[in-house]
C-alpha cells in the first residue's frame, strides 16, 4: 500500500510535511499489517477556503469539515471488494488541523495524520455513525497512529 500527500496550500511548513511524509509508508504498513489493506491513496493538504467549497459541493454542508475521502473503487466495496486494493483520493484541512492540534496540544502535522488514517479506514469498511462504531474506529485510528510511531492522537 502507499499513500502519499501533497501541500496545496503551500502554507504548511516543510519539516512538518517531511514529517509527515515520512510517516506516511510506516501507516501504509500498519493498514497492510492489521487490515489486508494494499493500493493506494493521495492526500491533498487544503485551507478552509478549499475545503469548505468542496465539502458544500460533495456533501451538501456548508462550511469547512477536517477531511473528505473520496473511494474511487467501482461499488466502494471496502478491503475486501473486488480488486482488494484502495483507490482513494483524501482532502485534508490544513486549517483545521492547526485548530484542533492547537486545542488538543500536539503537532499539526500528527492532526493531518489523524485525517488520513481516518479517510483510509473508511475506505477499508469503518464508520463511524453511532457511538460504538466511532469508539472502534478512533481505537483503530489511535492503534495505526501508535504503532507507526507517530503516537496517541485521538481522545
Amino acid at each position: 500500500m502507499v499513500i502519499e500527500a501533497t501541500d496545496a496550500t503551500g502554507r504548511v511548513p516543510e519539516p512538518a510535511m517531511r514529517a509527515l511524509r515520512a510517516a506516511l509508508p510506516r501507516i501504509a504498513l500498519e493498514l497492510q499489517r492489521r487490515l489486508g489493506a494494499g493500493g493506494e491513496a493521495r492526500a491533498k493538504i487544503v485551507g478552509d477556503e478549499e475545503m469548505a467549497s468542496l465539502h458544500e459541493k460533495h456533501a451538501g454542508v456548508p462550511g469547512t469539515t477536517d477531511v473528505l475521502t473520496f473511494d474511487l473503487r467501482e461499488g466502494h466495496a471496502g478491503a475486501h471488494g473486488p480488486s482488494g486494493l484502495m483507490d482513494a483520493d483524501i482532502v485534508v484541512c490544513w486549517d483545521e488541523a492547526l485548530r484542533e492540534s492547537k486545542a488538543r496540544g500536539h503537532a499539526p502535522e500528527h492532526e493531518a495524520l489523524l485525517y488520513i488514517v481516518h479517510a483510509c479506514l473508511h475506505c477499508l469498511g469503518h464508520d463511524d455513525h453511532d457511538d460504538d462504531d466511532a469508539a472502534r474506529m478512533h481505537d483503530a485510528e489511535n492503534a495505526v497512529l501508535e504503532a507507526a510511531g507517530v503516537g496517541r492522537i485521538f481522545g
